[in-house]
């Protein structure tokens, strides 16, 4: 006594595939959707880190105008995020300094200027002052003043980034060999490959000057200026650069004890970060390097 049925499974299999298909393609648009998404999303925020990164780079080349400005932070409407606070407090920070460097700026200017008038009296009153070595330490002293109230002017027209080269063609060789003529100083000049290049003559003297002078001040006889093409070296053959300014640079009035001077400081003055102030304006490079004890040492300027 058994009872047979017999039921068809085909219509249920096709619902189940419809099924599984539906699934895989439902799965696949949600999927690809939510990658669209995603990646516009970060791709807004990726460019807004790019950004503030590019600002940050400008700001630490010396563009302390540039700025984020992201409207997130002047928009009190849309909604704050991490990029907006960080493009926030950069942007407060790049007009915090800019507001002290110009402070700082307009204070060396102000000095200059208000010293210059006090020292012409005082010029005039030592050429009144009878002949004598006393007379000569006073003019000497008052030259020294007048010339540290000049570089100080020079600085801070240079820091004001006003400054624009007067770009002409003119051959390096000779520009050299009229520095330091121009320099009263003894200089060997040595053109090995002269080149003719589109430069500012008078801010080219002043930095061929000013390493000239910085050389014979710091540094030890003979003094060779070497041109090769686009590039001039000056070198002396003292006891080098020390080891501050190779690593970050020419710094305003910074001084070093040296064993060579019984422990006296000795410093670079403002001649170097004059020159690399009126190079930057030219568009020239200027590199300090030390020769190597086997050719005799001494600072190498380039």
């Amino acid at each position: 006594k058994a009872l047979t049925v017999r039921v068809g499974y085909r219509r249920s299999a096709e619902t189940i595939s419809g099924l599984d298909r539906a699934i895989v393609v439902s799965s696949a648009l949600a999927i690809v959707g939510t990658l669209v998404v995603g990646v516009f999303a970060v791709s807004r925020v990726t460019r807004r880190l790019h950004r503030t990164a590019d600002v940050a780079r400008r700001i630490s080349a010396g563009d302390l105008d540039a700025r984020v400005a992201d409207p997130r932070t002047t928009d009190p409407t849309r909604q704050q995020d991490e990029v907006a606070a960080v493009s926030a407090a950069l942007d407060a920070m790049a007009g915090t300094l800019q507001a002290r460097l110009q402070s700082e700026q307009r204070f060396t200017a102000d000095v200059a200027h208000e010293l210059r008038t006090p020292l012409a009296g005082l010029q005039a009153a030592s050429d009144l002052l009878p002949p004598g070595r006393p007379t000569e330490l006073v003019r000497d002293r008052v030259r020294a003043l007048r010339g540290l109230t000049e570089d100080l002017l020079e600085i801070s027209r240079l820091d004001s980034l006003t400054e624009r080269a007067d770009l002409e063609a003119h051959w390096l060789g000779r520009l050299a060999e009229r520095a330091v003529r121009a320099s009263g100083l003894p200089a060997e000049v040595r053109v090995e490959r002269d080149a003719r290049v589109m430069t500012d003559r008078r801010r080219l003297e002043r930095v061929l000057g000013n390493l000239l002078s910085n050389a014979h001040r710091h540094g030890r006889p003979p003094v060779v200026v070497t041109v090769d093409g686009p590039a001039i070296t000056v070198r002396d053959h003292g006891a080098g650069y020390p080891a501050y300014l190779l690593d970050h640079g020419p710094q305003r009035f910074r001084t070093e004890p040296t064993a060579a001077r019984g422990g006296l400081p000795k410093g670079h003055g403002l001649g170097l970060t004059i020159a690399v102030g009126q190079a930057r304006i030219m568009g020239a490079e200027l590199s300090f390097a030390n020769a190597s004890g086997a050719d005799g040492g001494g600072a190498v300027t380039t």
